[in-house]
């Protein structure tokens, strides 16, 4: 036997909205897992709590390439719409595309200082670490070439053939 529907209105002490909350961002996080596994959909789940905390889920691909996927259909939609509208008009959209592109960004670059790290899953974590290992990779290797030019160079000047 289920229970009954509940009405939805704000629930006004405090204690048992936490907990509302808390119960029903497990319940939702694990629809959206379910829903990526069943029906093998891309999903991504950004959501706040009334603290400011935030809560996100992403199925494997990983949230940026979800959100960039996003943000390109969007913006083809909405340019099809733009059509219409004067020239301000594209230059706000262009704008707010932008925007989100730098947020982004910027969110991107504090996961890669560590900082921010709180509402980042496990996966996005291990994801970040491997693009870290990559990118250190490459630095030492134009770091090591660079010194064995410079050998090489003051070894020539020294060691004049001739």
């Amino acid at each position: 036997m289920g229970r009954g529907r509940v009405q939805l209105k704000r629930i006004e002490n405090k204690i048992n909205r936490q907990v509302t909350f808390s119960k029903r961002r497990t319940g939702l996080l694990k629809k959206a897992h379910e829903i990526s596994v069943l029906c093998d959909a891309e999903v991504a789940l950004i959501f706040f709590s009334h603290k400011g905390k935030l809560f996100e889920y992403s199925t494997n691909a990983c949230m940026e390439k979800i959100l960039e996927r996003h943000e390109r259909y969007s913006y083809a939609e909405r340019q099809l719409v733009a059509t219409d509208l004067d020239s301000q008009g594209n230059w706000t959209l262009e704008y707010n595309r932008l925007k989100a592109k730098v947020e982004l960004l910027q969110r991107n670059h504090r996961h890669y200082l560590g900082e921010d790290l709180d509402s980042v899953s496990l996966k996005e974590l291990q994801n970040l670490e491997q693009q870290i290992d990559t990118a250190l990779k490459l630095i030492r290797e134009r770091k090591n070439h660079l010194m064995y030019q410079s050998i090489s160079e003051l070894q020539i000047k020294l060691y004049p053939i001739g």
